[in-house]
Order: C-alpha cells, then sequence, then structure tokens
C-alpha cells in the first residue's frame, strides 16, 4: 500500500535530518521563532473558508506543477482570498521541502499550515522551526502512534494541530486527544478513493464546538456548497487549484462559494 510505504520512507528521511540536526538545535530555533498566527481564528467566521495548498505533484495525480515559487502562489492564495496557506513539505512523494514552508510563510500575513506525515515528534519540531503556524497530525498514521501527545507538543511550541480524521474510530481519537480543529480526509490514504460524502457522515459524529475542515474533493463551486450544508468552517484545496488553467481564477470561484 502507498500509505505504508510512505510511513516507511518517512522514518528513513526524518532520521537521516535528526543525524544532520539534532533536536536541540531545531529546539533554539523553535523557541526563537514569531508568534504563530491562529488557524482557528481565521476559519472562526461566516462560511467556508478555502484553505489553500501549495502542491508540487502527488502519488495519484502525478506532477502538478514541480517548478513554483513557493511565496509567489502563496501571495496569490492570500489575494485571492485564501483564510490560509497549506504547504506539502514531503518531498519523495509530493515534491515538497521545508524551504517551501519557511518561503510561503514569510510571504503572508495568513496562518500557514505544515502538511506531512507525521511519524516522529522530530517533525513538529521542525515545523515550529521552520515558521508553521498550524501542523497536520494524521490519526490511525502509525500503530504506536499518540495522538493526544502529538497535539499537546504542537500546542506547547506555540502551534495548532489540525488532527485529521476517516473513520468513526479516527473521530474518536481526535476528540480524545481534545483537537479543537479536526479535518475530514474525504480521500482514503489506503485505497487513495475520494468521497464527499465522507464528510458528510463524520460531520455528524463532531461536536459543534470544534471546527471541521473538508479536505479532498473539493473541485467546484457546488461542491463547497454541499459541504457548507454539513457544517464546516473550512475547506483544504490543492489539486483543482493547482492543476487548473487558470489557479487564481479557480481560488476566487471556491472563495466566493464558501461565503
Amino acid at each position: 500500500m502507498i500509505l505504508d510505504e510512505i510511513v516507511a520512507r518517512k522514518r528513513i528521511d526524518v532520521a537521516a535530518r535528526a543525524a544532520r540536526t539534532p533536536l536541540r538545535g531545531l529546539e533554539a530555533r523553535a523557541a526563537d521563532r514569531s508568534p504563530a498566527r491562529s488557524l482557528w481564528h481565521a476559519l472562526d467566521m461566516a462560511g467556508v473558508g478555502v484553505i489553500a495548498e501549495i502542491k508540487r505533484r502527488s502519488p495519484t495525480a502525478g506532477a502538478l506543477a514541480d517548478h513554483v515559487d513557493p511565496a509567489a502562489w502563496a501571495a496569490r492564495y492570500a489575494a485571492g482570498g485564501a483564510v490560509a496557506i497549506s504547504v506539502l513539505t514531503d518531498q519523495p512523494y509530493f515534491g515538497g521541502s521545508h524551504a517551501d514552508l519557511q518561503a510561503a510563510r514569510a510571504a503572508v500575513d495568513v496562518p500557514v499550515l505544515q502538511k506531512d506525515f507525521v511519524i516522529d515528534d522530530y517533525q513538529i519540531y521542525e515545523a515550529a522551526a521552520y515558521g508553521a503556524d498550524a501542523v497536520l497530525v494524521i490519526t490511525g498514521l502509525t500503530e504506536d502512534q499518540d495522538v493526544r501527545r502529538e497535539v499537546e507538543l504542537v500546542e506547547r511550541l506555540g502551534m495548532e494541530a489540525l488532527v485529521e480524521v476517516h473513520t468513526e474510530d479516527d473521530v474518536d481519537a481526535a476528540l480524545l486527544a481534545g483537537a479543537r480543529i479536526i479535518g475530514v480526509n474525504n480521500r482514503n490514504l489506503r485505497e487513495f478513493t475520494t468521497d464527499l460524502a465522507v464528510t458528510e457522515a463524520m460531520c455528524r459524529l463532531i461536536p459543534d464546538d470544534v471546527t471541521v475542515v473538508s479536505e479532498s474533493g473539493v473541485h467546484t463551486a457546488h461542491d463547497v456548497e454541499r459541504l457548507a450544508a454539513s457544517g464546516v468552517s473550512g475547506v483544504l484545496v490543492g489539486e483543482s487549484i493547482m492543476s487548473a488553467a487558470d489557479p487564481l481564477e479557480q481560488l476566487r470561484m471556491l472563495v466566493a462559494a464558501g461565503e
């Protein structure tokens, strides 16, 4: 399965980075970073906010836009009405990097989310050191995962956690971990099939005081309107913007649909 392959490769890559840059070095940089911007506040508005993603490629869609300038794309996203920016930092499968994250964050005033497959606390310190305002935490990623500890570490480092779920058990784990923002991934990461009905089903299990973001499979104004009816506060959109003939127009269309 592609997810198992990604996680196995992630363990190797994180170990290599930790050998090059010891944790204490990241801790110092994380402590010296500028104050984080709140993703929760950015989503706390009427309507459905769009989190626009910088995504060079993916295992399912292939190359989307390999030669992107993350600072320029982030600035265009913010100007187009995105309430936050998501940046893929996985390199082998998505072509991203922490340099992309850092560049995007420096170019905008909206919150920036590190989107990656977090399997080690080291990655959370990396997120803080490179300026992330929020960190994606995917439930059920590994058998020994402690979601509560990951969320607590994210918050202790001054950031917010977007806790991703796909199943009822994932929702239970996210709520037990104290998640304030839950992202419902409409894509099954093991089969890579996508269905917006996943958000509709999971929203019925999530309390009203928890902010919900729908992730994956959002392409049209109708998709945004459909998800709004489920009570989501945001949608995270990457491929449909990055692959559009006019990415900014695609973003503006989704933003308008959420207003």
